[in-house]
């Protein structure tokens, strides 16, 4: 896969830019604030249908003006595909190939990616929520039928809750059984994606240690269940707590409260890994989700990484880049000009050269 071309009108600070990619190694180079990580974004929100930075849309819309639209030429499977996005606020147009779609979730898989960015550090030090974001966005670039029992379990949740607060427990019955349907769902590949990733997190976390940390995920469920089927568990699980959930008008179990466990050399990184261990496990995590991306998409995807060069010291630095050798195509941005042999663009003021 390999990202040629892409076109952007009022996205952010970028009023119309046209910009021809490199194969490999893409350095986006800039003072801060010109407009490095809005081109990355576009990039990721093309591949996902979703900001990394935040979740109002219309923040998107260069100021003072009514809409974007973005556009991107890429090859796949050695076919040229074309994806076209508009949105004005309140209505959206997707455009892949001569397919138009409706949400922007079927997005997700047409252009797999990874991004790895400073804010990152959230996935060692911020809430389960974060945990969990990643692991579905993960999940969901290579499995349409885990975002269809995301968002069946979601609504589900959500009108059980809204019976929870009413007190009342007309028809919950049958939102619980979606729900435990879901649930069960969700967790079997959660499980499975965090048993798949466990290997290549290790030996990517002891090359940027040179062999001094090993590191470890664990998927931490939000109760313990009993040897019977999940479906069972949950269906039991939601009308044992139905009564107690009624006083707080909240599902208090389900994937939605999971998290995962990190711990670097057996301990828990949240609490006792440095900074500098933390930066490496969140590299690590990125190089690790990318390979299996890359063997269930069949077809290598884009990492884009924001800021490169603060992520981590000198030594990890080096090695870090000594990786990126073995990817394919790379968006970097950096308000230095890094010595790397890349395809070099240059930002200023949202005007690109």
């Amino acid at each position: 896969m390999f990202l040629q071309r892409l076109y952007l009108k009022n996205f952010r600070n970028l009023s119309e830019v046209r910009v021809s990619f490199g194969p490999r190694i893409n350095l986006i180079q800039g003072p801060n604030g010109q407009g490095k990580t809005n081109l990355l974004e576009a990039i990721f929100f093309l591949s996902t249908g979703k900001s990394f930075r935040t979740s109002t849309l219309s923040e998107l819309i260069r100021h003072k003006e009514n809409y974007f639209y973005l556009q991107a030429e890429f090859v796949r499977d050695h076919l040229v595909q074309t994806l076209k996005i508009y949105f004005d606020g309140k209505e959206k147009k997707i455009h892949y190939n001569n397919t138009s779609y409706h949400s922007f979730s079927n997005l997700l898989g047409l252009m797999p990616s990874v991004l790895f960015a400073p804010e990152d550090i959230s996935l060692i030090t911020g809430a389960p929520l974060e945990r969990r974001r990643f692991l579905n966005l993960h999940i969901a670039q290579t499995n349409p039928l885990y975002v269809h029992h995301l968002v069946r379990y979601t609504n589900a949740m959500r009108q059980r809750n809204q019976l929870l607060k009413k007190k009342t427990e007309a028809t919950i019955s049958a939102w619980e059984e979606i729900m435990a349907l879901s649930a069960a769902y969700l967790v079997i590949k959660r499980k499975e994606a965090v048993f798949e990733l466990a290997s290549p997190l290790n030996v990517h976390m002891q090359h940027l240690s040179q062999n001094q940390d090993h590191l470890t995920m664990t998927y931490v469920p939000s109760f313990i269940r009993e040897e019977t089927s999940l479906t069972d568990n949950f269906r039991h699980q939601f009308q044992k707590l139905r009564s107690r959930e009624m006083q707080l008008g909240s599902t208090l179990t389900g994937p939605h409260r999971d998290d995962l466990l990190i711990n670097v050399s057996e301990k828990e990184a949240k609490a006792y890994a440095s900074e500098g261990q933390k930066r490496s496990c969140i590299s690590a995590v990125r190089f690790a989700e990318w390979e299996r991306l890359q063997s269930l998409a069949a077809a290598p995807p884009l990492m884009c990484i924001d800021d490169f060069g603060v992520h981590l010291d000198a030594t990890r630095h080096t090695l870090f880049q000594n990786k990126l050798q073995n990817l394919n195509q790379v968006f970097l941005t950096s308000p230095f000009d890094i010595d790397i042999s890349a395809h070099k663009l240059h930002i200023s003021n949202g005007n690109l050269t």
